[in-house]
């Protein structure tokens, strides 16, 4: 899959309304943004909400960012390094985006972040936030709309530590984010980790490491299990009998895994930005509308590429459309001059946000429909732990 164009979004309505006046338009005048998803595979429904809920947000612009006629080209990154990486210089060489935004998961972020920024573009990120790209190898034009990586997973640290759990078995995929969401973990948790379990990325029966944690028996497991991966291990973990142990997590259990896991969700903990069920004008018309257009609950990832798609439309909006003036452009970015969908929210020296964190747990909503929802607030106007390394260049 090489690529799915979505071109001069808007274009006929506004061609109804003002007649040949798109004729005039210069190739300057139109703002050209990548779009890199994870869209097939069993990881599809992360990189799916993602683009829709970037594309609403657009939508919700009138089909312009910045005031000017846009050009998107989305892209699947295949949920594979070097096809990402091929695919990120295409999108800046070929397509000669300004602005390419993804993608979900931190191997790719790692693939594409270099051939993005040394063609010229901007990077944003609306997922993955690695640990390096916010210390030693921050970059001036790279800028992450969602967290860093350890930071949902340091809410469940604090919270296991508040509640005096004392020993705990942690579980990740063997790949950076992985390893960032269990360093995030234990950053904030100074009790006893029984056992540190590691496994491929993509893997689907966790029957060995549910005998592991059975013979343990922690007073709590915490994972990060993202995906299909998620689904299975939390249907697995209520098949083996092991929900007397609390299970604490970050994107194991959210709106792209709860339409499976169905009940077997309910009750469970993660850690979050944001949920559904924020209490703001603007966060509840957003979730109103998504569910209207794209029949789902809308999470954390659609809400994050929402508001990659407002710090563009803020940040072009600052340079009165002027696309060459990077400098200004990033000044833009920097601002970060909208609403967050999540509330506060600003951009920090590392270019990665400063925000409020949540605990949030699984319910079944009146209709049927599974959600997360905040529990309480665990950190406010929380600034990642590597800002300080980053020297930005």
């Amino acid at each position: 899959m090489t690529g799915i164009r979505t071109v001069a979004i808007g274009l006929l309505a506004a061609t109804a309304l003002a007649g040949s006046a798109h004729a005039q338009d210069k190739a300057g005048d139109t703002l050209k943004i990548g779009l890199m998803f994870t869209l097939s595979g069993p990881a599809a429904a992360l990189g799916e909400q993602g683009r829709n809920g970037f594309m609403l947000a657009v939508d919700d612009m009138g089909g312009k960012l910045g005031g000017l006629q846009t050009d998107i080209v989305t892209v699947d990154d295949e949920l594979k390094p070097d096809v990402a990486a091929n695919k990120a210089r295409e999108l800046v060489e070929r397509d000669k985006a300004t602005f390419v935004v993804g993608p979900i998961f931190s191997n790719i972020l790692m693939a594409i972040a270099k051939p993005v920024v040394d063609g010229g573009a901007f990077l944003i990120s609306p997922n993955a936030g690695t640990s390096n790209f916010a210390g030693a190898d921050c970059n001036k034009n790279l800028f992450v709309s969602s967290y860093q990586n350890d930071q949902p997973h340091e809410v469940l640290g604090k919270y296991a530590q508040d509640q005096g759990y004392k020993r705990v078995v942690l579980m990740a995929p063997n790949y950076q984010a992985g390893k960032d969401a269990l360093a995030g973990f234990k950053h904030s948790y100074k009790g006893e980790v029984v056992n540190e379990i590691y496994t491929p990325l993509g893997q689907l029966d966790f029957s060995a490491e549910l005998a592991q944690i059975a013979a343990a028996q922690p007073d709590a497991v915490y994972t990060f299990m993202p995906g299909g991966m998620g689904v299975n291990l939390v249907k697995q973990y209520r098949q083996a009998g092991l929900e007397t142990i609390p299970f604490l997590s970050a994107f194991t259990v959210d709106e792209t895994t709860l339409p499976a896991q169905k009940d077997a969700a309910i009750g469970f903990f993660g850690g979050a930005n944001w949920a559904p069920d924020m209490d703001n004008e603007k966060s509840k018309a957003f979730v109103a509308e998504y569910e209207k257009k794209y029949g789902a609950v809308p999470g954390t990832y659609a809400m994050q590429a929402y508001d990659a798609a407002q710090m563009i439309d803020a940040a072009v909006k600052a340079t009165g459309g002027k696309l060459d003036d990077k400098d200004a452009l990033r000044k833009g970015l920097e601002a970060a001059d909208f609403t967050s969908l999540r509330g506060s929210f600003k951009v920090g020296p590392n270019h990665y946000p400063i925000q409020d964190f949540y605990l949030v747990k699984v319910a079944k909503r009146d209709d049927g429909k599974y959600q997360t929802e905040i529990e309480k607030k665990i950190f406010s106007d929380y600034a990642d732990n590597y800002a300080k390394d980053c020297k930005m260049n």
